[in-house]
C-alpha cells in the first residue's frame, strides 16, 4: 500500500490527471479531517474509474471572521494515510495563494438553491463554496465530482454551478454515512465533548420522529416547530431551522405529495451541525 503524491499547483495536478483521462477521472473535493463519510465518497468514485483525485483544502472564503478557520483540524499526514488504504490516485493540497493569489478578484454566486437556510445564518457560505468548487472543477476537469448528501443545500448549489456554467462534470451525490446513533459523520463532530455528543446523537431521532409525524398527517408548521422545540428539549443551546423542502429546489411546500427532504441546522455549544433526511 503506497500512499498517494501529494501536488500543491493547478500545473501539476493537471499534467499528473492528463494520462488518466482516456479511462475517466473522479475528483472528490474535501477540506481535509478526513472520515469514513470522505471515504465513502472515494469508494463510490472508484465505483466509476480507477483515477480518483481527492483536494484537501481548509477554503478561507467559506469561513466568516467569528468561524473556526483557524481552529479548523488539518491532518495532512493521517489524511494521506487513510487515502492510501483507499487506493486514491494522488492527493491536491495546494497553498492558499495557489488558489487565491494576490490581486485575486472574483466570485461566484449562485441564487436559486443557495437563497434561504444556511444563507441566512451564513450569507458569506455559498459564495465562497461556489467560487473554491469552480476553481476545483476548472483546474481538475473531473468526468465525475462527489458530494456527500449530508450537505443538501451545498450538493444543490453545486448542481446549479455545474450545469450553468456548462463545466462538463456530472456532480454525484453519495449517501450520508452515519455513526453508529445515526450522527451523521463530520468532521465538526471531533469538536464535541463526551457530554456533547451524548446530545449530538439525539438528532435524528428527533428527525424521524418529524418525518413520522409528517406521514400520519400533522400540518408542516406544527411538525417544524415540533422538531425545533424536541431539538432543544435534548440539550442543543439553539436551534437555526427546521424545515421540510421540496427535494429539488429547496423551495418551501405547504403540503406533502411530492419528494421533500427535511433540514436542520441546531448548535451545541460552540458546535454547529447540520443534517437532512428525506421524506
Amino acid at each position: 500500500m503506497s500512499s498517494p503524491p501529494i501536488v500543491t499547483t493547478v500545473t501539476d495536478l493537471r499534467r499528473a490527471l492528463e494520462p488518466l483521462r482516456k479511462d475517466g477521472v473522479a475528483l472528490v473535493p474535501t477540506m481535509g479531517a478526513l472520515h469514513d463519510g470522505h471515504l465513502s465518497l472515494v469508494a463510490a468514485a472508484k465505483q466509476r474509474t480507477p483515477n480518483v483525485a481527492v483536494s484537501i483544502f481548509v477554503n478561507p472564503t467559506q469561513f466568516a471572521p467569528h468561524e473556526d478557520f483557524y481552529s479548523y483540524p488539518r491532518t495532512l499526514e493521517s489524511d494521506r494515510e487513510k487515502l492510501a488504504g483507499a487506493n486514491t490516485t494522488l492527493i491536491f493540497a495546494p497553498a492558499a495563494r495557489e488558489m487565491y493569489p494576490d490581486g485575486f478578484a472574483t466570485t461566484v454566486c449562485v441564487k436559486g438553491p443557495a437563497n434561504g437556510l444556511e444563507t441566512d445564518f451564513r450569507p458569506h457560505f455559498f459564495d465562497g463554496v461556489a467560487t473554491i468548487v469552480a476553481k476545483l472543477l476548472i483546474a481538475a476537469k473531473p468526468d465525475w465530482a462527489m458530494f456527500g448528501e449530508k450537505d443538501y443545500q451545498q450538493l444543490l448549489v453545486i448542481r446549479r454551478l455545474a450545469r450553468d456554467l456548462d463545466l462538463g462534470v456530472e456532480i454525484v451525490a453519495v449517501p450520508i454515512a452515519r455513526e453508529e446513533d445515526g450522527l451523521a459523520m463530520s468532521s465538526r463532530n471531533a469538536y464535541l465533548s463526551p457530554s456533547e455528543r451524548k446530545i449530538a446523537g439525539q438528532l435524528n431521532a428527533v428527525m424521524r420522529e418529524v418525518i413520522a409525524r409528517l406521514q400520519r398527517g400533522t400540518g408542516i408548521v406544527e411538525a417544524e416547530a415540533f422538531g425545533a422545540a424536541a431539538i432543544k428539549d435534548t440539550g442543543f443551546d439553539t436551534v437555526d431551522y427546521v424545515a421540510l423542502r421540496d427535494a429539488q429546489t429547496l423551495d418551501p411546500i405547504t403540503a406533502m405529495g411530492k419528494p421533500a427532504r427535511l433540514l436542520v441546522a441546531a448548535r451545541i455549544c460552540k458546535t454547529r451541525l447540520i443534517d437532512n433526511m428525506a421524506v
